[in-house]
């Protein structure tokens, strides 16, 4: 599985190799940096999602966010009102934050949040949520003013940040880890090309079997993993070297 094609898979796969060899947040923080800017990003964060008596500053994980803006974030309780968030609630799939809608006549506050984050050059950005199956929720944003969101960069950007999620979750509470149960080598193979970008129909139509093969292979794959969806069981994959990369 190599060549032109799978470029932007072979960055994500790069970048999983960096963070095998960090052991600690700080290490992962300044590894996203680096391979986030990139794809244009200039700020970021990783959170869990706050409760109705949380604030936002008791689930922060890591954060590269512009100075004064978080504190300004937490003081105005922007947690309640902010559009992303609420889309990271409903939502098991990335999407860029232009998607999160709101009504601008009907929830000023939703569009101060947008407005302010935009004076501190957070114009543009791109979102991960995280579901766990035990009711955790997070995510991680990221924003810029010169974005490279395209088909090909973003399976690559999901990949990217569902891994460092896990190796920051792993560094800080190692006690949570756990191989599960042990995949096939199909389901290997099918989250292989997983890795790669491909979809189910893709990987159907390159190995001559049905697309719903090859998503029974994967939805049993998560299943051990422990994961929510294909990407999650790719990173877990590769967090317990059951896939080569």
């Amino acid at each position: 599985m190599g060549g032109e094609s799978f470029s932007y898979a072979n960055e994500a796969f790069a970048f999983v190799e960096r963070l095998d060899h960090l052991t600690s947040p700080s290490a992962i923080l300044d590894a996203m940096e680096v391979s986030l800017s990139r794809f244009g990003f200039q700020n970021f964060i990783v959170a869990g999602l706050p409760g109705p008596r949380e604030r936002v500053d008791q689930v922060v994980l890591l954060k590269k966010w512009p100075p004064g803006w978080f504190d300004l974030y937490i003081s105005e309780d922007f947690v309640r009102d902010d559009p992303i968030i609420r889309r990271c609630r409903n939502s098991v799939q990335p999407f860029a934050w232009i998607e999160a809608p709101f009504d601008r006549e009907k929830e000023p506050r939703c569009l101060e949040v947008m407005n302010r984050a935009s004076d501190f050059g957070m114009t543009h950005g791109f979102c991960l949520p995280i579901h766990g199956i035990n009711g955790y929720e997070a995510c991680i944003s990221m924003s810029g003013t010169d974005l490279d969101l395209t088909a090909k960069t973003k399976p690559a950007l999901h990949l990217m940040s569902v891994y460092a999620f896990e190796r920051i979750r792993a560094q800080m509470s190692p006690e949570r880890q756990s191989a599960g149960k042990p995949l096939t080598a199909r389901e290997r193979e099918m989250l292989a090309w997983a890795a790669a970008g491909k979809s189910a129909a893709d990987t159907g139509d390159i190995l001559g079997i049905t697309e719903r093969t090859v998503t029974a292979h994967i939805v049993s794959a998560c299943h051990k993993l422990e994961a929510t969806n294909k990407t999650q069981a790719v990173a877990r994959a590769l967090q317990y070297r059951l896939l080569n990369i």
